[in-house]
């Protein structure tokens, strides 16, 4: 077999699916029940977003729905039960499911958070904060650097939500973050929300936390719904629901950011109390009317 035989092969290996550009897009998250709607509407200008977990069965119908949304649409690959803050070896099965999937879906953008969810043989449904010392750190960059190894590629750590802090932590979480990124090349998935929820929570200013995280590592934002409680004393306590529309002050927050940062990738989350397909779609096109406000702005002032 000739030389541009076997070239010609493995281009076509290596690209089972459309590569598309992300960088300045916004898209939302892919729910089933919109699939109709959806291929209706045809290929869209903006991306989707899947969690790794709810495709690791071989085949039927979740990867149907996906191979069909993939073909002309980039996709995002989010994990959430990878456990990377967790004090224990990563499950090495969960990791090479997670493998197979960017390799069969090559997706545009690769993320999992900065949480721990397993215990020994138990999960738990949830993604539970982290004493950021150097210890954990030290775990988590070993964590970070097994997912790169096994995918090939850099993964997106996202900040997370909190509802308690550890007494025993030595350093500020944008500390740790940016140490992270530092030890082990990652880049960040900046959640606007968790910052807003974890601030009204802890009494800290969201700004202020924004002004110490490292934006220039940043490669995908997310924006979601919170939904509001009170504690046992009766003040307010965030939730990070994924249930309703962005709230303005995240809007705003949004806002600052990618004025300062230029267009990143943005995600509208919405993972239960599912609304129609032309509501989540308004969410992301909300959010593409800012990329490309600024956008455009940052084009004028360089002419």
């Amino acid at each position: 077999m000739s030389a541009a035989v076997l070239s010609g092969l493995h281009a076509t290996e290596a690209h089972r699916f459309p590569v598309f550009r992300v960088r300045d897009l916004a898209g939302s998250s892919f729910k089933h029940e919109h699939l109709p709607a959806i291929l209706d509407d045809g290929r869209q200008r903006g991306f989707f977003e899947v969690h790794a977990e709810n495709y690791m069965g071989a085949g039927g119908p979740p990867h149907r729905a996906l191979e069909a949304v993939r073909r002309d649409h980039p996709i995002s690959l989010h994990g959430v039960c990878m456990s990377i803050g967790g004090p224990e070896p990563l499950d090495r099965t969960h990791l090479a499911r997670f493998r197979a999937l960017v390799e069969r879906y090559e997706p545009a953008l690769v993320s999992e958070h900065l949480a721990w969810s397993t215990h020994q043989t138990t999960y738990f449904n949830d993604l539970l904060p982290l004493p950021y010392t150097d210890a954990t750190l030290g775990r988590v960059c070993d964590h970070v650097n097994q997912v790169q190894d096994a995918i090939r590629r850099p993964l997106l750590l996202e900040n997370p939500s909190t509802y308690l802090s550890f007494s025993e932590s030595t350093m500020a979480e944008t500390e740790f973050i940016r140490r992270i990124a530092e030890h082990t090349g990652c880049g960040l998935l900046l959640d606007i929300n968790n910052v807003f929820v974890s601030a009204t929570n802890h009494r800290f200013s969201a700004l202020e936390y924004l002004s110490n995280f490292p934006l220039d590592r940043v490669g995908e934002i997310h924006l979601a719904g919170h939904a509001e409680q009170t504690d046992d004393e009766g003040d307010l306590l965030l939730i990070d629901s994924h249930d309703g529309p962005v709230a303005d002050p995240v809007w705003k927050l949004y806002e600052l950011i990618i004025a300062r940062s230029g267009p990143i990738p943005t995600l509208i989350e919405w993972d239960s109390n599912i609304p129609g397909w032309p509501v989540l779609r308004a969410e992301a096109a909300a959010a593409q009317a800012i990329l490309d406000r600024y956008k455009r702005d940052a084009r004028d002032a360089a002419a």
